[in-house]
């Protein structure tokens, strides 16, 4: 029976309700009636205070606020108060939870009841209890409306009205998914005003199958458009009165039996207050899906909710609007009903209408209208009769002018209602939206062709793109003339770039980017105004989707049908052809905003790349629009799918801007593979409210990104500010076949399990084989990210399972899919050659909690199916998951995040991922970390040199005999600390904390072992000092005694010629006629030390090694013995006698010694060199003196070396190789001889000591002379004593300093190895000198030591001459306060004590011992001294003269300073990795010597001709860089003569030194090298006897790099 409770639909009082009487002016309802109908202001702002909506009346609520990341959802199905229902009921519908419709309050405690029964203690029951009980009314109308529960449709329409257009259009769009009926003429609760949201209604697209039938068989047809498009028959549905039957369940039995498509009296939380429906039409679409008991073409239906009799206006224009209306009425017999029936027959339009009160069956009148009876009949069988009348309707009016369509669109001409569209902000957007699509259509008006519209208007992204990164690939894969090719290729590159260049001037692209960049960033005009252009591009592209899904599936059926017929092959094929023709076709006229966005991209790309200006773009601004768009929550796409390329200088540009724009946040990326279609899109959709594409006709191609800001209330728990989603094509895409799928799925996923801090792996189903091939991807994938230390996770998401609370089916599941996993991970293994035995080898990996189960999508068969709540609760659940495990992850930062954008993706493009891919960001950090540890070292050695220097000067005063490492341990220990303070807060605080981990136990070994270095340095050149000073300790003693014997004796002389004290020249001459005399009675026991003959000695030790004089004296004047270990060729060191093979030459007449041999032989000079000069510096010359057998020994060790490598060698060397090394050992050991001689004689040969003391001692005989006092005389020896150890202790302190300051400030220094090499390189270049080229690739040590010095020389002398003067004289009052501050205490403590000469000078010398030297002056000539102060007075002013002299002191003094400023440097800075290149020999650059596990790395690699090589068998130079041939398909020898050639691009696989470098591709080549090698060609040539010709040939594009830009690459390779 059809008979229900009162229809929520009546909601006014109808008990106060007057019904109207019929007037001429036809059926009008009376004014009071009317406002009665309508909702108060007071009953809508009460129940905007329920919903807690009151501050959005002015302040809607925005998408923003809903598109956060939020605390994980609780699985319950209510709210604890009303004031959740609004953000709950969208936060849900986002989620596509129809269930968002009902939302039951339940309060965490339970509420009073409004009835209080009372209680009596009278048991008792009479009559009047029963009358109370049959005529009690209960609570009065008030309290019941106070107490009623908020209707379901109040909360939203409610949502509805006050949200901003945005979320609007989203709200009605999701409410479109769940199959719900729309709002399409709705009064505005404040103004009254009747609108239409035509807006809201833009994005939603209806697909149905048509049914036309055709010679007797039905024809299905699929179509798919936006609703605002679409035309169709419009049914409406109109209640006239208060009826017992619901209208709007009857519409759901019609459209869909199965779900609550409008909402009636009956659907769950429905009640009787309702405030915001009455006047509301409500519109829905029935999509048929072909069925035979279908509707054959797609119908809209429309509900005016309320009383028609009082709702005119929405009432006509439905009217109006519509193909049919029907009617519901109680019978037929009111004037009202009658009067608004027979006005709509005057309109002659088909009317049903639908009595309530009338049993009778359906029968029709003689003007085709209907009339049938609903009494006693139920729902299903009203439905049936109705959907036949429509039906038979419908096919009456067919090819009849009276057979109305209806489209959305023409609501926005009816008079009398507002449009949402009117509003001036959608205007704007809406008119520069339409300028960009009239210009697309402009010419294409009649053939609207939209592949050809792309091709026009993008021609960047077009065929030029295309080919563009054919052939970037193909730089990968390079094969015979690897450079000549590359450089063609750089230069094709590069051509395509100015293509389009020229051709980006897009009439299309201006107006865009002139639109977007008029439009504030914040504004809702651009919001508009992006939204109308991706709504009209859709509409382009609507007909030719249709068109081509129609022939897709003619000619589908057509091959499914040949594929049964043996005889029809040829056919089959042609058909097939046609077939993937039809598929390509679909793939090139989808059209979206991502192909403008594109086209900015390769714009930026191209113009970036060439640096061109342009006068018609400002391409250099497309960065920052696209970036604000990204911040603003639009998808930015990351790969071309079409193109299948990550366009890498865009997208790092792009996520730069983000950077200046938000900072450098910290992000959690989350990136999803699955197979196409199986419902990626639609989770991520689903799960955060994204609005990535999910239609059929628009699957997902490539990747794309979007930022979800994570909300205040989650930032405690969550260690970022964004997640960054990452949504990707699905693998196995049908428009690729064959090996080109595999490897576009390897490719795909590697990148994106790369980029992902978790990967979502999203399992259509729950058939095995039908993952099989996704997981092997993917396991591969995580493999790789395992093998390069990368840590992503995953979660693997099984959609469409039937049932996912089925405990035991999911275990089954979940064990299939651990075996499975297995499996795939010792398959991978062989192929990544990799020990795993099982997945988690690879991953961290739970199969109990990382497997996630998710109910089938839809409930029902589409097209009319809503979404299953079973999914969104499923959705929910990985949701949660996905958050737990992120609030376990500290993220990615947004510039590390490009980083490995640009990493992943360059390793990817050379296929052997592992060796190719180079971590940029740890690189960064690494090298960051490097410079700290520059820091932290220096602050150790510094302070070790100030320590060392103090220790110096004690051991010299004689006030320190032996140095315990404990003390030096004891002394450092306070900067120790700081230091490892300073390491413990960098590694803990600094902001890539996490990538550091790995290497703070390694660092604070380094530091540990450099602390004991510095330690043991300083005690191994304190001990020698030490015994340097008791090996001359009878010469100190006899210097004690020396020095006082001549006191005496200028005393006593100056006694016997006091007379004459003023005669300067007869004091000079007496004086100077007795010193000789002296010096010979004083040393009269003495041997003196004998002068050495180096060049003796050498020749005699040549001689007596059996080589010719004339040989010696011709290998002396050619000088060639300087530069041996830098020579080019050394053929001519090899003997050309019978005695030697004639099979050797042979084989190298074409082209000499092989590189290999060439190296052995530099590596013998290089070893016998170093070996014998440091035996011959391990001597104690300056001890013992010097004597030739430590010059015979070090010859002896040359030759000894010469000789075993001669006897391993097929070939001899002639004698002129052996004298030129000798010659050359003897040259290198040579200065240092004479140094260490030097000091032997200045601290042992008694006459020289003596000789040297001439002038002092004169002054203090002429002092005596003129009768001065002891203290006089005593202060001017201690100023003469004072005047050199000052000058010594200055110059120490100022190199120390000056060392400082420039480790600090000059830039070459004040960096890493990395830097430094950076710095010589630039010096290099600016002094084209090749000699000092050659040294550096030769010997880089030697070259680095050589450009220190420099540097130190131009800082110290030169540019910084003013900062070094200054530090000098600083140091000087330093000094001066010192030494003054000495006088004080000594003079003090004489005074204070009593005490005597001796007690002033130790008191004095103790004083000072850490600061300079002072010789100990004996005190037996000054005993008479009584007047300290006076001494100190004297010496005071004699201070004054000598540091007034120092302050003018000549830089060029600090070159006799013990610590010398170039060689602190060198020690400081050369203690790191020299290890080479085994294939350019370009130097390793990591700042730690050993550092291991770490591989060998430089940005450095240069063409291997540069060291010599060459190609086998031939004298042509090579001009290939290693980092060229890594991913190239050549090969190499590991030996002139070895068959077993090694692929470049398993260079790892030859062992060492192979395996110790990590040579990672460089697409560009350092320009540095190649301006060398064009700069230095002869030069080169001729140092190695070879020709850069032929497969060696200089490519053209090298000739054109200036010097300029050769420096300026060095630079680049930082950014």
């Amino acid at each position: 029976m059809v008979k229900d409770e009162a229809d929520t639909e009546t909601n006014t009082s109808l008990t106060t309700q007057t019904i109207p009487t019929e007037t001429k002016e036809g059926h009008k309802p009376q004014e009071s009636t009317a406002k009665r109908e309508k909702p108060s202001q007071t009953e809508t702002g009460a129940l905007l205070d329920r919903l807690h909506l009151q501050d959005k009346v002015q302040q809607k609520l925005s998408s923003a606020d809903f598109l956060l990341i939020r605390p994980p959802g609780k699985k319950v199905d209510h709210v604890t108060s009303e004031k959740d229902l609004a953000h709950t009921f969208l936060h849900r519908l986002i989620m596509l939870d129809y269930r968002a419709r009902y939302i039951p309050v339940k309060p965490d405690s339970a509420e009073v009841t409004n009835i209080k029964p009372t209680v009596s203690d009278n048991t008792e029951v009479d009559d009047s209890d029963l009358e109370d009980f049959l005529t009690n009314k209960g609570t009065n109308e008030k309290e019941k409306k106070e107490n009623a529960r908020v209707h379901p449709m109040d909360v939203q329409m409610a949502v509805f009205h006050f949200s901003d257009s945005v979320l609007k259009q989203m709200m009605i769009t999701k409410l479109s998914r769940c199959q719900y009926a729309l709002p399409l003429l709705v009064p505005d609760p404040v103004t009254k005003e009747i609108q239409c949201p035509l807006w809201t209604f833009r994005e939603i697209t209806k697909t149905w199958k048509e049914t036309q039938i055709k010679d007797d068989s039905a024809i299905i047809t699929m179509k798919s458009f936006p609703v605002y498009k679409a035309e169709t028959p419009l049914v409406s549905f109109f209640r006239l009165g208060s009826l017992s039957v619901s209208k709007s369940q009857l519409m759901n039995t019609l459209i869909n039996d199965r779900h609550d498509t409008f909402f009636h009296r009956n659907c769950k939380g429905s009640t009787k207050s309702r405030y915001l429906m009455d006047g509301v039409a409500e519109i829905a679409w029935y999509c048929p899906a072909g069925k035979p008991d279908d509707f054959i073409e797609c119908i809209a239906f429309c509900n005016l909710h309320g009383d028609a009799l009082f709702i005119e206006k929405q009432r006509d224009i439905l009217i109006e609007k519509s193909s049919i209306n029907i009617f519901l009425v109680a019978s037929l017999q009111s004037n009202e009903e009658r009067s608004i029936i027979l006005t709509h027959l005057k309109a002659k339009k088909p009317l049903i209408c639908l009595t309530v009160d009338d049993s009778r069956d359906a029968f029709k009148t003689k003007q085709g209208n209907y009339i049938m009876g609903l009494k006693d009949k139920n729902h299903s069988d009203v439905s049936e009769h109705l959907k036949k009348i429509i039906r038979e309707v419908l096919s009456s009016l067919d090819g009849s002018s009276l057979k109305p369509s209806f489209q959305l669109e023409t609501m926005a001409e009816l008079s009398g209602i507002k449009v949402d569209e009117t509003d001036p902000a959608c205007q704007r957007g809406k008119s520069a939206a339409m300028k960009i699509i009239n210009l697309l259509t402009k010419d294409n008006m009649d053939n609207m062709d939209v592949s050809k519209i792309k091709d026009e208007f993008f021609p960047c992204q077009g065929q030029l793109w295309h080919q563009w990164s054919k052939i970037h690939r193909e730089q990968f894969h390079l094969r015979g003339d690897i450079q000549i090719e590359k450089s063609k290729k750089e230069e094709t590159l590069m051509n395509i770039r100015k293509k389009q260049c020229k051709a980006s001037c897009s009439k299309l692209m201006e107006l865009f980017i002139g639109s977007l960049s008029s439009m504030r960033e914040e504004s809702t005009d651009r919001v508009y105004f992006l939204k109308w252009t991706q709504i009209f591009i859709d509409a382009l592209s609507t007909d030719d989707l249709s068109l081509i899904f129609k022939s897709y599936d003619e000619k589908w059926s057509e091959v499914l049908a040949l594929k049964n017929k043996r005889d029809e092959a040829d056919l089959l094929l042609k058909k097939q052809t046609e077939l993937e023709d039809i598929s390509k076709k679909l793939q090139s006229v989808t059209f979206g905003l991502e192909h403008i966005f594109r086209e900015m991209g390769q714009i930026y790309e191209a113009h970036k790349t060439t640096q061109r200006e342009s006068r018609h773009t400002d391409w250099s601004k497309y960065p920052e629009l696209a970036a604000q768009l990204m911040i603003s929550g639009h998808p930015m796409e990351l790969m071309d799918g079409d193109a299948g390329h990550v366009p890498l200088t865009w997208i790092s540009s792009l996520l730069e801007e983000v950077i200046k724009k938000l900072g450098d946040k910290k992000v959690f990326v989350l990136s999803i593979l699955g197979l196409q279609s199986s419902g990626k899109s639609t989770m991520l959709n689903t799960m955060f409210g994204l609005q990535f594409a999910v239609s059929a006709g628009r699957c997902t191609k490539g990747a794309f990104m979007q930022l979800l800001k994570v909300s205040e209330e989650m930032k405690k728990d969550l260690k970022f500010d964004y997640v960054l989603v990452v949504d990707t094509e699905g693998l196995r895409a049908l428009e690729l076949e064959g090996n080109n799928t595999l490897h576009h799925d390897n490719e795909l996923a590697t990148l994106v399990v790369g980029l992902g801090n978790l990967t979502l792996i999203n399992i259509f189903g729950e058939n095995p084989s039908e993952m099989q091939d996704i997981l092997q991807i993917v396991v591969q994938a995580f493999m790789r990210m395992k093998k390069v230390k990368l840590s992503p996770s995953c979660v693997f998401v099984h959609q469409n399972v039937t049932d996912v609370a089925a405990a035991e089916k999911n275990m089954d599941g979940k064990r299939r899919l651990q075996e499975k996993l297995d499996q795939m991970a010792k398959l991978a293994a062989k192929e990544e050659i990799f020990n795993a035995e099982c997945f988690s080898d690879v991953i961290e990996f739970d199969v109990q909690k990382d497997v996630k189960y998710c109910a089938q999508l839809w409930e029902g068969s589409p097209p009319m199916a809503p979404p299953n709540p079973g999914y969104s609760e499923s959705i929910q659940e990985v949701k949660n998951t996905i958050l737990s495990k992120a609030s376990k992850s500290a993220g990615i930062t947004l510039s590390q995040f490009k980083a490995n954008i640009q990493d992943l993706w360059t390793a990817l493009l050379n296929e052997s991922f592992v060796f190719s891919f180079k971590n940029t960001l740890e690189i960064a950090v690494y090298r960051k970390l490097e410079v700290q540890y520059g820091s932290w070292t220096w602050t150790l050695r510094e302070n070790m040199l100030t320590i060392e220097n103090q220790l110096h000067n004690r051991i010299e005063n004689g006030k320190l005999d032996e140095v315990e490492s404990s003390y030096l341990i004891q002394q450092t220990s306070k900067t120790y600390e700081e230091v490892r303070k300073e390491m413990t807060k960098y590694f803990e605080d600094d902001k890539d904390r996490e990538i550091l981990t790995q290497w703070r136990g390694r660092f604070d070994i380094k530091m540990k072992e450099f602390h004991d270095e510095q330690v043991n340095r300083v005690k191994i050149k304190l001990d020698g000092i030490i015994q340097q000073k008791k090996g001359c300790k009878m010469m100190d003693d006899k210097k004690s005694e020396f020095e006082n014997k001549l006191l005496q004796k200028s005393k006593e002389l100056a006694q016997e010629l006091k007379d004459k004290a003023k005669d300067e020249e007869e004091l000079q001459r007496q004086f100077s006629s007795v010193w000789s005399g002296w010096v010979t009675e004083l040393t009269a026991d003495k041997k003196p030390v004998e002068d050495i003959n180096l060049k003796k000695d050498q020749l005699t030790i040549l001689q007596e090694l059996g080589f010719e004089p004339a040989l010696i004296d011709e290998c002396k004047r050619s000088g060639r013995y300087r530069k041996m270990s830098e020579v080019g060729d050394y053929s001519v060191y090899v003997m050309t006698s019978s005695n030697v093979l004639i099979s050797f030459f042979q084989k190298h007449i074409s082209s000499g010694f092989s590189h290999e041999e060439q190296q052995e032989i530099r590596s013998l000079i290089d070893q016998a060199e170093k070996e014998s000069i440091d035996a011959i510096q391990s001597k104690p010359v300056a001890t013992r003196g010097y004597t030739s057998t430590y010059l015979i020994q070090g010859a002896n060790h040359v030759t000894e070396e010469v000789q075993k490598f001669m006897s391993e060698r097929k070939y001899n060397l002639r004698k002129e190789f052996s004298v030129d090394l000798l010659l050359r050992v003897f040259y290198r050991a040579e200065s240092w001889l004479l140094e260490s001689q030097k000091k032997f004689v200045k601290n042992n040969d008694a006459k020289a000591y003596l000789e040297s003391k001439q002038t002092q001692y004169y002054r203090v005989f002429r002092s005596f002379c003129k009768e001065n006092s002891s203290a006089v005389v005593l202060g001017e020896l201690i100023c003469e004593k004072l005047k050199a150890s000052t000058v010594e202790a200055v110059c120490n302190k100022t190199a120390i300093d000056l060392t400082g300051r420039m480790r600090c400030n000059f830039p070459a220094f004040s960096g890493n190895r990395l830097n430094l090499e950076k710095h010589m390189l630039k010096s290099l270049a600016e002094k084209k000198d090749f000699d000092d080229f050659i040294t550096y690739i030769r010997n880089p040590r030697k070259q680095t030591k050589a450009f220190i010095k420099a540097e130190v020389q131009k800082y110290i002398y030169t540019s910084h001459k003013d900062e070094a003067v200054n530090i000098l004289k600083k140091n000087v009052d330093d000094i001066k306060k010192t030494v003054s501050q000495a006088l004080f205490t000594a003079t003090q403590k004489v005074q204070n004590q009593r005490g005597d000469t001796d007690m002033w000078l130790k008191e004095f010398s103790n004083v000072l011992k850490d600061v300079l030297t002072f010789d100990n002056i004996c005190s037996e000539n000054f005993t008479d001294i009584k007047d300290f102060h006076f001494l100190k007075e004297e010496i005071e002013k004699g201070l004054t003269s000598i540091t007034e002299k120092m302050s003018s002191l000549s830089l060029y003094k600090l070159k006799e300073s013990r610590q010398k400023p170039e060689e602190i440097l060198i020690d400081q800075l050369c203690s790191c990795c020299w290890v080479k290149c085994p294939f350019c020999a370009a130097v390793c650059t990591n700042t730690i010597e050993d550092h291991k596990p770490d591989d060998h790395q430089t940005p450095f690699h240069r063409p291997d001709g540069i060291k010599g090589a060459y190609y086998r068998q031939t004298k042509v130079l090579s001009v290939i860089f290693c980092t060229t041939l890594v991913t190239s398909e050549e090969t190499f020898y590991l030996r002139s003569d070895s068959e077993e050639a090694i692929p470049h691009k398993q260079y790892k696989t030859a062992g060492p030194p192979y395996d110790t470098w990590s040579i990672t591709p460089d697409g560009s080549n350092l320009a540095y090298w190649k301006w060398f090698v064009c700069q230095f060609k002869t030069q080169l040539e001729n140092h190695y006897g070879k020709k850069f010709q032929g497969s060696g040939a200089i490519p053209d594009q090298w000739k054109k790099i200036s010097k300029e830009e050769a420096i300026k690459s060095l630079d680049e390779m930082f950014k």
